[in-house]
């Protein structure tokens, strides 16, 4: 596994170059010569944080605060008016 180290500059200017770096290891991204950022492949991520991806409805539901019921109120023919643009 290769580690690469790019400048911010660098990063902001050749991304391509880093996402080429990435597929043989980790890219770090530096701020006045301390690293602030990791790039690396999703699947490399994926193994290290132990996750599989979720789908956007398991995301939500994992959100607290989302523990309400919702009715929308039903329309009867009657209700429905065509609209004035007048």
């Amino acid at each position: 596994m290769t580690i690469t180290t790019v400048s911010s500059r660098d990063f902001a200017r050749d991304l391509a170059n880093a996402k080429k770096a990435a597929s043989a290891g980790p890219v770090f991204v530096t701020d006045r010569g301390r690293p602030t950022y990791a790039l690396l492949r999703i699947e490399d991520y994926y193994r290290l944080a132990g996750d599989k991806p979720k789908s956007l409805l398991a995301v939500m539901d994992a959100i607290p605060g989302g523990d309400f019921e919702f009715e929308p109120p039903k329309l009867a023919g009657n209700d429905l008016k065509p609209a004035n643009f007048d």
